[in-house]
């Protein structure tokens, strides 16, 4: 066999190997992966919820002061 064809063999069987071993480790992670796209759809939702609530709060606070404010000038 002469050694430059040698040389391409081992490198192919390398890379195959390779790329093997990547492919097996992708598909042992796959659950890991689908748990954790989950997880990220539920916090997305929550941290939506937690905006609608501080934009709630944010107008009570606002609104409060205003009315205090104008109170306040009646009174004056």
């Amino acid at each position: 066999m002469d050694p430059f064809t040698m040389v391409i063999a081992i490198v192919a069987i390398t890379v195959g190997a390779g790329l093997i071993k990547t492919w097996i480790k992708a598909r042992e992670n796959a659950p890991a992966d689908m748990a954790s796209q989950s997880d990220m759809v539920a916090m997305r939702d929550e941290i939506g919820r937690l905006k609608d609530r501080v934009r709630v709060l944010e107008k009570i606070v606002t609104d409060k002061e205003r009315d205090l404010a104008e109170e306040i000038r009646r009174l004056a």
